[in-house]
């Protein structure tokens, strides 16, 4: 039996997950609605709801899963953390971008925060940067996935949030591109990441919603868990021989592409 999905939000992203579900026989879109739609309570309960509709929404969106018993996705937008604190009586995953390779990206940007800890402590100035570029459209900034990475950067160099410069371009029709730099007088290391589609956080989002709905128990989850599935053994972690390793959940919740 396919997995049946909701879908809160049909604008660009929207559209985009409605059209690869369709094209899937292992998922069912029983329902999705945009901003035009005014009560929840109607909805049809599903196994899996995704929502990437405004932040304005996020919490009766959340209230309704809550009620109804379905598990949710979120890649909306600049909405209140602090409405997922405390127990949850279902899954629900927060993820800023829905992409792996961002996922990847940020894992390295700590190393290169530690790397740029190294580099201060032995008497080399260090300046920290992230900057993104987004379509015109996007109307937070800094987005939630330059967020997420520049905490990175700055945990791992042992800075403070202010120390790393934030830069946020809103241009033409851009899908989304983060950079995060380390930079002295002697070098400058970049990471960089750009999207060329949005079927990349369609999928992505997809990929979320059926690893979620097979997780033993309800709480809060982040796309970092679900990449901890996929990434740990390609950056050869240590734990994936002596055992787990500490969580890396991070809770922040912020702007999708």
């Amino acid at each position: 039996m396919p997995t049946s999905l909701g879908l809160f939000g049909t604008g660009r992203l929207g559209a985009a997950i409605r059209r690869l579900a369709d094209a899937r026989d292992d998922l069912e879109v029983r329902w999705a609605v945009g901003r035009e739609h005014r009560r929840d309570d109607d909805l049809a309960p599903v196994d899996v709801a995704v929502d990437v509709s405004s932040r304005d929404a996020v919490a009766d969106h959340l209230a309704w899963a809550c009620s109804t018993g379905t598990d949710l996705v979120i890649g909306a937008t600049g909405w209140d953390p602090s409405l997922v604190d405390g127990d949850l009586p279902v899954r629900v995953l927060v993820a800023p971008n829905f992409s792996l390779g961002v996922a990847l990206v940020r894992r390295l940007t700590a190393v290169l925060g530690a790397y740029a800890a190294a580099t201060d402590s032995a008497g080399t100035p260090v300046d920290l940067a992230v900057a993104e570029t987004h379509h015109r459209h996007k109307v937070d900034a800094p987005s939630g996935t330059a967020l997420a990475l520049r905490e990175a950067l700055a945990r791992g160099a042992g800075n403070r949030l202010e120390d790393v410069q934030t830069i946020s371009l809103r241009l033409g029709e851009i899908v989304g591109d983060h950079e995060v730099t380390v930079a002295t007088a002697l070098e400058t290391v970049t990471l960089r990441h750009t999207a060329h589609d949005r079927d990349l956080f369609a999928a992505g989002a997809l990929t979320a919603a059926g690893w979620l709905t097979t997780r033993p128990h309800p709480g809060l989850f982040t796309l970092d868990d679900l990449a901890e599935d996929h990434l740990r053994p390609l950056l050869g972690d240590p734990a994936e021989q002596t055992g787990p390793g500490p969580d890396t959940r991070s809770t922040s919740a912020g702007a999708h592409a």
